[in-house]
């Protein structure tokens, strides 16, 4: 959404940036003076999780309500917008009150749907929970009331289509300019910079960063299994070695609620060959790392089968092969093995990348080495062109072709 906000700033006039608090803006949001950040606060609720299904549905609804009526007062004392753009998920509060304010200051509403927030609850609460099913009706219900619709894949559109009955254009994620291939001179400065607060050595290693969310749509007991595997493999080979000066840097950033889990569970497990760090890096430096970065791991698990996790389009802008778990045929829009980078379905798959990472050989996964070839020859689609194609048509009321 701060990509969206930047552009409309750019191309059509001023914005109104509304989203929750914690998350921090990208830094050239913050320096843009056509745009203007409302955060929402949201602490009340952050313990609704802990408990039973029935404790996190209740508090689930009194914090609908309560963002509602954050959302719809700010909605109201921006100026009149000519569009509402609307991220979904989250369904609820926000469509209801977006349709609201659109209709009531005369304005688009526009939902740009990144994945079905009924499938989301379903993860939490199971299919048949009736929750769900009044969750997914009133997805259908707002859906059909919108005036335009962006989808992330093709195959959320083709499912939008059929089972709400709406069409929708596919936006694809895409990579900001910041992110391309980090020079040499400044990797070296990120590293000397990193390698102290990570507790490794002044030797420069291979790198794979593991962007996360830490939420249950990520596989981590695949990644602890494959960790294992990898480290037993390396030590084989070569022997022990020492925690910092390993083989292979395994850097997983982000911030998120399973974080603290699985570090404690990385604690218990005495790598020597395989450093795994999980660093919080600023909004400017996360870039300089990805395009630093030999290979890109994502763990990302649809609750759908339907979206695309937004970082296989940052490692495709810096040319880094993504490594990601194959978990729909969907993936395949974004990621060709051996173009975009490879695939895996289980820990041993990718078990085998780190050691072909940490070893550099590249017979142990030629498509990791092809796709490093690719991607050298393929420069990325950027997201400032891919928006000007399909965005401000459905601003302006006009329907591009999806």
């Amino acid at each position: 959404m701060q990509y969206h906000a930047l552009a409309l700033a750019v191309n059509l006039g001023t914005v109104d940036l509304i989203g929750l608090e914690g998350t921090p803006l990208h830094e050239a949001i913050a320096g843009d003076g056509r745009i203007r950040v409302h955060r929402l606060a949201d602490r009340a609720f952050a313990s609704r999780a802990a408990g039973g299904r029935r404790r996190f549905v209740l508090l689930s609804g009194l914090r609908a309500v309560a963002q509602g009526a954050r959302l719809l007062a700010t909605l109201l004392r921006a100026d009149p917008p000519d569009a509402v753009l609307v991220q979904s998920p989250p369904a609820t509060p926000t469509l209801a009150v977006a349709w609201l304010a659109a209709r009531w200051r005369g304005a688009r509403l526009i939902i740009d749907w990144h994945n079905l927030a009924h499938t989301v609850l379903a993860v939490r609460l199971g299919a048949d929970h009736r929750a769900v099913a009044a969750l997914r009706r009133a997805e259908r219900r707002w859906a059909r009331r919108a005036d335009a619709h962006l989808a992330v894949s093709a195959a959320l559109a083709g499912w939008l289509d059929r089972e709400f009955g709406v069409q929708a254009a596919v936006l694809y994620d895409r990579p900001a300019a910041a992110f391309t291939r980090t020079g040499a001179v400044e990797a070296d400065a990120m590293w000397a910079r990193l390698a102290p607060t990570l507790d490794l050595s002044a030797r420069r290693v291979p790198i794979a960063v593991c962007p996360s969310s830490w939420t249950p749509d990520e596989d981590f007991d695949l990644l602890l299994e494959a960790l294992e595997r990898a480290e037993r493999t390396l030590v084989d080979r070569r022997g022990p070695g020492t925690p910092d000066a390993p083989d292979l840097a395994v850097l997983l950033t982000g911030r998120g609620a399973l974080k603290a889990e699985v570090e404690r569970r990385l604690s218990r497990r005495a790598f020597t060959r395989i450093a795994v760090r999980t660093p919080w890096l600023e909004p400017g430096d996360y870039p300089r790392l990805v395009g630093m970065a030999d290979a890109g791991i994502c763990l990302h698990q649809s609750s759908s089968g339907l979206d695309l996790p937004m970082k296989l389009a940052d490692f495709r802008g810096c040319g880094v092969p993504a490594c990601a778990f194959d978990y729909a045929p969907v993936i395949r829009e974004v990621l060709t093995p051996g173009r975009e980078g490879v695939l895996f379905t289980e820990p041993g798959g990718l078990a085998r990348i780190l050691v072909a990472l940490a070893t550099g050989h590249a017979s142990e996964v030629p498509e990791l080495w092809a796709s490093k070839a690719w991607l050298a020859a393929h420069p990325s689609e950027r997201w400032d062109d891919h928006w000007r194609e399909r965005v401000p048509g459905l601003v302006r009321g006009a329907r591009p072709d999806a």
